[in-house]
């Protein structure tokens, strides 16, 4: 039993959706690697690379800032490669890249939240600088200006990557000349500058102890905060896929592009660290305060200020390049969180509401950091997010570099639900076991040099526990069957999809045993009926489509309770003490004493919301479990409904059968009858011309009125027992269709006036005409057996609602062809007519107007099933010229390749797309 998913404007719209969980359409990637590599570089233009390299700087010293800038821009790189390789090659986001390489379905929930968080950090990030350059160019309030900065963002990313190839097309120019201009202007008026930002020793105390020179733990500390940069290539790759397939022609283009905009980013990013450490060092020269020295405004308005000799234009062009930075970076922050989000929610909801929704999301959740000051704790916020991004990034370039070459994993990444296992111990254990070590050496477990280099220790324990866990389990998480149906379509080809019934290319379907077809990757991770059928060991000849799910099925486990609980508490705890310690990090005392006191009452409190939040857990496990139990009851119910209503259908098929039957025999009747009355009275003549004969008795007159009897006689036989064989070919015909799968070529009008004959009978005793309009030469390679049960309802139920009992009326049949592939069939009626209102329901089952008067509410929907499945075309309503209704069917003259009409019929009754 198939449950059609009919999707809203904006998931269908792929201008909006841009492919989002799904893999990229070949046809949708019509942009040059030019235009995408373009567009993925103008991500790289966020002003938070300026402010964590004068953060660093600040903090620890140049000595320990520029090496830190120059070992992890080379690390980020290293670990880019791969990751952009293999997303530009398979088409795939990072979310869909994660999957198949080591984390499973569900697993990579986990990963989309730790990307999702990177965008909505990094999107508040530049909105608060944003804000904090209005403020100072026009005096706009801070927080108005964070409505500002975060709103302005979401009609730019609304329609995708389409508008945002044109945004960055337009601005690229423009950004390049503002960020470049003051370097060299500063470089030329005051070539010492170098000298003087590598000799500073850093503000900390640390830092001025060392004396300038490098220090390995400040060094470490100063990585950390860097590390968290790695996540840039989530947001790279999802431009990087809709870069078109490698070919011999563009194999130059190709590579540059992926290089460029893929690891590439990095290059550019640590120039704008190194940027930002020096303009930081500068503004402190110029007089600017500390605080302010690492707010990006602030330092381009001393770079600018070496451009301009007018203070007020130097700030004017500061602002305007603040402005088209943040705009430039925040559309991909944005962009990129609106595919996190439909990922995490998709699989944790299976509901998708579309792309457009997630943005808005988002962007309201970076708004709320804004607010709260995250740019205040921002090393400290982007030392701990670090930890995680590189565990889950880490274990992700160990499948890609080692275990895919090597054959531990499977060479091509597989990210549809149906082929997946939902978790994958290699790529989640190797990540839960670097996060958690990584993040307790960070919070000083270990000491200061595990404090210090808990980023090194993430990275580390990633590669090697992923490497280490594929060759303890031999790979076998990694695919929990093979879909040979699609194996070897080519990966371009178009196939429906049985549940939206959309056509999608042949590398984003899968086979459903549970839904009898081909399915989108997105319908397939919507499903919430199935639950995993398809990776379930089948019970011996028990089909998964024919077998009944019921509540046994989802019979409550107490150990899969259990496992619900803790995960769903662990989440929710993690992330209510994530909220408490921002807030202790957001309180400014300078007493230390009263600062361990209000850390102290937000312990206690944090450990009284701990019950509350068990609470609540519980609560929403036996929910779930719950809604899960009433959903298999609710599926059973429908099953055995379907099973019903596809019996009720087919009685209803067979009695109109029955009814052709009975017309045939009461038709047939009287040439037969006549054949029947002429033979007997021949019969009858001949043995008295015999008597005659035999008597000698047979006279000249008596011989002459015995043959013309006998030629009269003999051509009434003759022209009725032609008839009658006539007819019997006519119904025989029709008949033989209406139970037969054959497709056969046949001409419209021959067919149909054949059709026409075959319910004449029924037509006896009224006052109604019928008639058929058909030009010669319509030549159908259909099934005709449909055909003739669909016209022969219509006339039916013309027959029955439109016409009162003797009234006059007329029935017109017209067919004309629609361009070269199809027909247009119209069956008119001057009758009553269909009110407006019903014009929407005529179709479903069992609805009628006529209960209890002989309506059974089958014959529209059997009509309908039989042209939208069967002979793959639609059936329409509308009213007459004058009066009466005109059903409408458009037909194609070659139908689609089906198992069969009347096969495809049953698998289908009753399913209106």
């Amino acid at each position: 039993m198939r449950i059609k998913r009919d999707y809203q404007s904006w998931v269908a719209n792929e201008t909006l959706e841009d492919y989002a969980l799904r893999y990229a359409a070949s046809s949708y990637r019509r942009w040059s690697p030019a235009t995408l590599a373009n567009t993925a570089i103008g991500g790289i233009s966020f002003l938070a690379l300026e402010a964590i390299g004068a953060s660093i700087t600040l903090s620890f010293g140049f000595h320990n800032a520029f090496p830190a800038i120059l070992v992890v821009c080379a690390l980020i790189f290293l670990v880019s490669v791969p990751i952009a390789y293999y997303s530009s090659e398979a088409n795939v986001d990072i979310d869909l890249l994660t999957r198949g390489a080591g984390f499973g379905y569900v697993g990579s929930t986990i990963t989309s939240l730790i990307y999702a968080s990177f965008t909505f950090i990094f999107f508040a990030l530049e909105a608060a600088i944003l804000a904090q350059a209005l403020e100072l160019a026009a005096g706009i309030n801070i927080v108005i200006g964070y409505l500002l900065s975060s709103l302005l963002i979401i009609p730019l990313v609304f329609f995708g990557v389409t508008l945002i190839n044109k945004l960055q097309r337009w601005t690229q120019p423009l950004w390049a000349i503002l960020l470049v201009a003051p370097f060299v202007f500063i470089l030329w008026q005051d070539p010492d500058v170098l000298h003087r930002w590598a000799a500073f020793p850093g503000l900390g105390a640390n830092a001025q102890a060392r004396g300038g020179s490098i220090d390995v733990l400040l060094f470490g500390a100063a990585a950390g905060v860097l590390f968290s940069l790695m996540g840039q290539i989530g947001e790279q790759v999802d431009y990087l896929r809709f870069l078109p397939d490698r070919t011999a022609k563009n194999r130059v283009s190709w590579w540059t592009a992926m290089l460029s905009a893929g690891p590439g980013w990095i290059v550019v990013g640590g120039l704008k660290l190194l940027a930002g450490s020096l303009l930081a060092v500068l503004a402190l020269q110029d007089g600017v305060p500390a605080v302010d020295a690492v707010v990006p405004v602030h330092m381009y308005v001393t770079a600018y200020r070496h451009v301009f000799d007018n203070p007020a234009l130097a700030l004017a062009v500061a602002t305007l390049f603040v402005v088209i930075s943040q705009v430039k970076i925040n559309v991909t922050n944005a962009y990129a969180g609106s595919l996190a989000w439909s990922n995490v929610f998709a699989r944790l909801t299976h509901y998708h509401p579309g792309r457009v929704v997630w943005l808005v999301f988002n962007v309201m959740i970076a708004l709320l950091l804004t607010l709260l000051g995250i740019f205040k704790t921002l090393e400290t916020v982007l030392s701990v997010y670090s930890n995680l991004v590189i565990a889950w990034l880490g274990a992700l370039v160990a499948d890609l570099v080692v275990l895919k070459p090597l054959g531990v994993s499977p060479r091509r990444i597989e990210f549809k639900r149906a082929h997946l296992y939902q978790v994958n111990p290699v790529g989640c254990g190797a990540m839960l076991i670097a996060s958690v070590v990584s993040t307790c050496a960070f919070a000083g477990l270990f000491g200061d040099y595990a404090r210090a280099y808990s980023a090194f220790i993430a990275l580390f324990l990633a590669f090697v526990s992923a490497i280490a866990i594929a060759y303890a389990t031999g790979g076998r998480y990694y695919i929990a069957r093979v879909d040979e149906r699609h194996a070897d379509v080519p990966r371009t080809q178009l196939v429906r999809c049985c549940i939206c019934e959309r056509d999608y290319e042949a590398a984003d379907m899968a086979w459903c045993p549970f839904n009898q077809g081909s399915i989108c990757s997105l319908c397939c991770g919507l499903d919430n009926h199935c639950r995993d059928r398809c990776k379930m060991p089948a019970a011996p000849n028990v089909s998964a489509a024919t077998e009944p799910p019921g509540p046994s099925t989802l019979a409550p486990h107490f150990g899969r309770r259990i496992g619900r609980f803790f995960g769903l508490f662990v989440i929710a705890s993690t992330a209510t003490g994530a909220v408490f310690l921002l807030s202790y990090r957001l309180i400014e005392i300078a007493d230390a004493s009263a600062r361990g006191q209000i850390g102290d009452v937000l312990l206690h409190t944090y450990a009284a919301t701990l019950p509350l939040l068990a609470f609540g857990t519980w609560w929403i496990v036996l929910s779930q479990e719950s809604r899960e139990l009433a959903q298999a009851d609710l599926l059973q119910s429908l099953h055995n409904l379907e099973a019903t209503r596809k019996e009720l259908v087919e009685s209803e098929r067979m009695a109109s059968l029955g009814g052709l039957v009975a017309g045939v025999a009461h038709e047939i009747n009287t040439p037969v009858g006549i054949v029947v009355s002429a033979a007997s009275y021949l019969r009858d003549r001949t043995e008295t011309i015999s008597d005659s004969l035999a008597r000698q008795e047979l006279t000249e007159e008596a011989l002459g009125s015995y043959l013309r009897d006998a030629g009269q006689s003999t051509r009434l036989m003759l022209s009725n027992a032609d008839r009658a064989a006539r007819l019997v070919q006519s119904f025989k015909q029709v008949a033989v269709d209406q139970v037969s799968e054959a497709r056969r070529q046949f001409d419209l009008g021959e067919y149909m006036r054949e059709t026409v004959l075959s319910v004449e009978p029924k037509l006896r005793g009224t006052r109604v005409s019928l008639r058929v309009d058909c030009p010669p030469g319509i030549v159908m390679d259909s099934y005709p057996g449909p055909l003739a049960q669909v016209l022969t309802n219509l006339i039916v139920n013309s027959l029955v609602h439109a016409f009162a009992p003797g009234e006059l009326g007329h029935i017109v049949i017209s067919a004309r062809r629609a361009g070269e592939s199809h027909v247009v069939i119209e069956h008119a009626d001057d009758g009553c007519g269909i009110p407006d209102e019903l014009h929407e329901r005529i179709f479903e089952p069992f609805f009628t107007t006529r209960r209890g008067s002989g309506g059974s509410g089958l014959g529209l929907h059997l009509a309908y099933a039989l042209v939208t499945r069967a002979l793959d075309g639609t059936l329409a309503v509308r009213h007459g010229a004058g009066k009466g209704s005109v059903f409408v069917l458009t037909l194609p003259r070659v139908a689609h390749s089906q198992g069969g009409a009347i096969h495809a019929l049953r698998n289908a009754q009753g399913e209106r797309p």
